[in-house]
């Protein structure tokens, strides 16, 4: 219901980065490279404070990112969070679509209990890269 942001501390391992959050106890994520670490870091601080949100749990104030170091190696970053937008990302209400494919392929796929709005859905995250 709100943005966020909360200082992250990253952290090299083993070829990944680790990422965790110190204001927020057990938020943590990793990623294969920064890019990835940090993109998996703001999916985590959403998903984390939207059921923090939704179970009317307090979140606790943001440290000011002066005040937060990273051990050696370490990055610490700011990262921000929508929770509206996480809510509207991830929700799983199911909205009614109208479409229209050849009655061949309509007859094939209905032989063989092919689930069209599985179908479609797996092709639209495919093609969408979500």
């Amino acid at each position: 219901m709100a943005k966020y942001v909360f200082a992250a501390i990253l952290e090299r391992e083993d070829g990944l980065y680790n990422v965790s959050f110190p204001d927020l106890p057990s938020c943590y994520t990793c990623g294969d490279d920064l890019k990835d670490a940090m993109m998996m870091a703001e999916d985590a601080l959403g998903g984390w404070l939207s059921r923090a949100e939704e179970k009317g749990e307090a979140i606790p104030e943001a440290t000011d990112v002066a005040k937060v170091s990273a051990p050696e190696g370490g990055i610490v970053t700011l990262v921000l969070a929508d929770t509206d937008a996480y809510r509207r990302m991830h929700a799983e209400k199911a909205i009614k679509k109208t479409l229209t494919i050849p009655a061949w392929l309509n007859e094939a796929a209905e032989a063989r209990a092919i689930n069209f709005s599985q179908v479609l859905q797996e092709a639209l995250r495919q093609r969408l890269g979500v």
